[in-house]
């Protein structure tokens, strides 16, 4: 007998398996649960489905895996470590900074971007110039933030200071409150003020308050750190590979280019002008596969909207028509604002046409936008002169550094088109970009960035 009790209790110690580490788990479920929050400097629903710079780092990541990722929403702030300390996600990518105290809750990957927390106010009223000039005004930030921590950091030499913590805004809301004059100040991250003044352009920074801080994912804390170590792979490979940096300019690279009075008046130009043409827009955008507000954009851009518009050249109508493109597409009255529309909207795509179809979105319709500019010749001059400096001709942020050299003799002598006002073309796109995104939040909170040939994602689960 107590040979067979040996035997069996070999048995059931032979069954027995380690359990699964978090990546096996992940692994094994075939999906990873991603918590985040609606921003645009995180995860937002665009016209087509998900995106957002959290959102194209996550899908990576799940693709790295060669699982589905499931992304989620989470009301505020305060709520999204808790998602991950109790399992329930198995990372958080919500533009979180590393501060000490998070990191007695939570495990934090590798650094990816860094942003300075600032003090904001509203253009037209008095600035402070120290915080302590502050002290007596409403000061509102976004509750269970490193917001607070840098406040309470700084009550220790100002005893004054005080402010309120709200439960439920998201950082965006609280600087609309401050553009509209509800409040007179509250605390955001740089890139946050960088996005937001587009929308709020009357929102202005007063001080920094940190210095940059690192953002990061977090993850559960613990002993097991195999999706940590996985985090740190992909990281690693998308820096050598340029893909965070190509995901960085997809949402933040023209947002240092702001243009106060430009951008009120497109505000204005939204309200009193968009209305007349949109139906216009939105059939011309259909008919070539395109968002109608990308064609809105490139509508203001060449003609503020305005039907009459005429260049020194002779380009004229809404979309500024040359008289050859018009004839081409059929337009017979360029001053007609249906018919420009029908054909700068057919033009462009028959310049997206021309690039190759291996250049993803959305450089390729930034290239096709800039050689609606400027000519398809000189886009392909500016993308050989960037093979030549050893850069991606594929990739728009490295072309976008190459047109200027068409000025430069010793860059465009050796090109087949020759000279041309390269910067033209990088301002031309960098305009249309502010307008598409201010659009897109405008008419279908928040922004829409679909873009050209650009297919709703099917892979990816999503949970709002």
């Amino acid at each position: 007998m107590r040979l067979v009790a040996i035997l069996v209790l070999a048995l059931l110690l032979g069954t027995c398996t380690q359990p699964l580490n978090r990546l096996e788990q992940v692994e094994r479920e075939g999906v990873l649960r991603v918590v985040t929050r609606n921003a645009p400097t995180t995860y937002y629903i665009g016209s087509e489905g998900p995106v957002g710079p959290e959102y194209d780092l996550a899908r990576g990541f799940a693709e790295f895996l060669g699982v589905e990722l499931e992304i989620y929403t989470v009301d505020s702030l305060s709520q999204v470590l808790p998602e991950v300390i109790s399992g329930r996600a198995h990372l958080a990518a919500a533009g979180l900074t590393v501060t000490p105290a998070r990191q007695q809750e939570v495990a934090f990957g590798p650094v990816y971007r860094r942003v300075t927390q600032q003090l904001v106010y509203r253009r037209g009223s008095w600035r402070p110039r120290e915080l302590d000039q502050v002290v007596g005004g409403r000061l509102e930030v976004v509750a269970g933030s490193s917001y607070v921590d840098t406040l309470e950091a700084l009550r220790l030499t100002l005893p004054g200071l005080t402010w309120l913590e709200h439960p439920t805004a998201e950082t965006q809301e609280l600087l609309a409150q401050v553009a509209d004059g509800a409040i007179d100040y509250t605390i955001a991250d740089s890139t946050a003020v960088l996005v937001n003044r587009y929308f709020h352009p009357d929102i202005r920074v007063a001080l920094d308050l940190s210095e940059p801080q690192p953002i990061a994912w977090a993850f559960r804390r613990g002993d097991d750190r195999s999706l940590i170590e996985r985090a740190e792979a992909f990281f690693a490979a998308a820096s050598a590979d340029g893909t965070i940096a190509e995901v960085m300019d997809r949402y933040y690279g023209h947002t240092d280019r702001f243009d106060y009075v430009g951008t009120r008046t497109f505000l204005r130009h939204v309200e009193d002008r968009l209305p007349r043409y949109q139906a216009w827009f939105q059939e011309a955008a259909a008919e070539h596969g395109f968002d109608w507000r990308l064609i809105a954009a490139l509508a203001y851009q060449e003609s503020h909207w305005n039907p009459a518009a005429v260049s020194p050249t002779g380009v004229r109508g809404l979309m500024m028509l040359t008289r050859d493109t018009a004839g081409a597409m059929g337009v017979e009255d360029r001053n007609d604002p249906e018919q420009s529309i029908r054909g700068g909207t057919a033009y462009l795509r028959r310049v997206i046409g021309k690039i190759p179809e291996r250049i993803p979105e959305p450089d390729r319709t930034w290239m096709a936008l800039a050689g609606y500019n400027i000519g398809f010749g000189h886009l392909e001059d500016a993308r050989r002169i960037t093979e030549g400096r050893g850069l991606d001709p594929d990739r728009w942020a490295h072309v976008r550094d190459s047109l200027p050299l068409l000025t430069q003799e010793r860059w465009y002598k050796g090109t087949r088109f020759g000279y041309a006002r390269g910067w033209e073309p990088v301002r031309y796109v960098d305009n249309i970009r502010r307008y598409y995104e201010i659009l897109g939040w405008i008419t279908a909170d928040p922004r829409a960035p679909q873009l050209a040939g650009r297919s709703a994602p099917g892979a990816e689960k999503t949970t709002e």
